[in-house]
């Protein structure tokens, strides 16, 4: 049984750091985002994510690429 994978949305998902907790540990917060091309080439966007955030104050921590497939029996 062949299965097929349709691409339905991806994401670029970035963890930032906003603070620190009293105790010392970062404070993360993520944005995503949505509507990117299935076909781009990951270092892109990995630096893309990169000089979008370097115009903020906060650092990077991760940068996620999430991809939705819809996987159905052939």
């Amino acid at each position: 049984m062949a299965v097929v994978a349709t691409p339905l949305s991806s994401a670029l998902v970035v963890v930032y750091q906003d603070g620190l907790t009293a105790l010392g540990a970062p404070i993360k917060k993520q944005k995503s985002l949505n509507y990117l091309r299935f076909d781009a080439p990951e270092e892109a966007l990995h630096n893309a994510a990169h000089a979008l955030y370097s115009l903020s104050q906060n650092p990077v921590l991760d940068v996620l690429y999430r991809k939705t497939f819809e996987l159905t029996d052939e």
